[in-house]
């Protein structure tokens, strides 16, 4: 229905007026919908009647449906999320948080996609908290080493989508494929290393290199997902083992506490036994400059003697007598006294008795006035330095 009738008349059906208010529009709405869907029915004599539907009041009704339609395109894209339009099944953009507008279905659909959300794949084991079944799945845990043992690994993978149009339309069931990806490359780690290593030292190194193989084969099926970190739950050899490998383990305990206190004790001689060699060492070297400067200095000593005894020898011989009776008397206790006298005076008898003091020698001799010969006076001189 046209707008104008060949009248030029507007909408309204009158020259020159003004649209109606909106109260004035919803009320008269109002009384035609209930003409239409409140029609009375009345019989009489067998008969039907019922009021006719007025042509003009389908176009609200048209109006009103596509109103409702059109509204219904709007849609908000939170902060964790991203939208995908797809028209005819087909993608047509991809939207951000903030609100937006689509044609409505069956023309458009919405696939709201959180890409922040952090998802979790569990291999060779199911929560039971998540799962209705939970428990260990030897059919994904049991698997083969370098060395030729089989051993019960379990891992948990977690992931996020970065790329909603990859993981939409790339492949068919990206989820399970993750699952796939990630259980080969457990294997194919696993495969590469030794059973002691992955149950010691090695649990960091393995996590990485499976996150990595993983990353890398998700990247090749361009499947829209990234991996954020892989764990490794348990690492144990199978159940009917499990006694022998723990004697075994216990026995590779007791070899390194061994080591352990055999190191320990070898970092306690080792350097005790190396300080008493340095130690003997130096004593030796003093010892030898000691009895090198010392036979040096005697030699020297006895030069300056023979010069002496040449410019003078009766006073040298005189002087080297006194020296030496006076280094030998000096370390004694000796009392002289002269034979004609008596000698019980003069005895130190309290010194005899003193058993701390060294020997006491008591000489008596003859007053002589003559002098010494010299030959006597020499050999006194050395055979009082072998004395002290």
């Amino acid at each position: 229905m046209a707008w104008n009738d060949e009248k030029n008349q507007n909408p309204w059906n009158g020259k020159g007026q003004t649209p109606p208010e909106l109260d004035e529009v919803i009320k008269d709405f109002k009384n035609k919908f209930n003409r239409i869907f409140g029609e009375k029915k009345t019989s009489n004599s067998n008969t039907r009647k019922s009021k006719k539907v007025p042509p003009n009041s389908l176009k609200y009704i048209f109006v009103l449906i596509l109103l409702v339609w059109l509204l219904s395109g709007i849609y908000i894209i939170g902060p964790a999320e991203k939208g995908v339009v797809l028209r005819f099944g087909a993608f047509q953009k991809e939207t951000s948080e903030g609100p937006h507008w689509h044609i409505p279905y069956p023309i458009e659909t919405l696939n709201r996609i959180n890409v922040e959300q952090i998802r979790t794949a569990q291999i060779g084991y199911r929560d039971a908290s998540v799962y209705r079944r939970g428990g260990n799945v030897s059919s994904e845990s049991l698997m083969l080493t370098k060395d030729e043992n089989m051993i019960d690994a379990k891992f948990a993978v977690q992931y996020k989508i970065n790329d909603v149009q990859a993981y939409l339309f790339n492949v068919a069931v990206p989820d399970a494929t993750l699952r796939h990806v990630v259980e080969s490359a457990i294997r194919q780690v696993v495969g590469k290393n030794t059973m002691d290593y992955i149950l010691t030292e090695g649990r960091v190194d393995i996590a990485e290199s499976i996150k990595d193989k993983s990353q890398e084969l998700l990247n090749t099926y361009q499947a829209g997902l990234q991996i954020t970190t892989v764990n490794m739950q348990d690492a144990q050899p199978p159940e009917q083992v499990q006694a022998a490998f723990s004697d075994a383990v216990k026995a590779r305990e007791d070899k390194q506490r061994l080591i352990n206190e055999a190191q320990t004790y070898a970092n306690d001689i080792l350097p005790k036994s190396r300080g008493k060699a340095v130690r003997v060492l130096e004593e030796a070297k003093a010892y030898k400059s000691q009895v090198i400067s010392k036979s040096e200095g005697e030699a020297a000593r006895f030069r300056q003697i023979l010069i002496e005894y040449e410019k003078a020898p009766n006073v040298t011989k005189e002087r080297l007598y006194r020296e030496a009776v006076e280094g030998v008397l000096a370390n004694t206790s000796k009392v002289v006294m002269d034979s004609k006298t008596n000698s019980m005076m003069y005895l130190p008898i309290d010194k005899l008795l003193d058993a701390k003091k060294p020997r006491t020698e008591v000489i008596i001799q003859e007053t002589r006035p003559e002098q010494p010969n010299v030959k006597s006076g020499v050999r006194n001189i050395f055979r009082n330095r072998e004395v002290r």
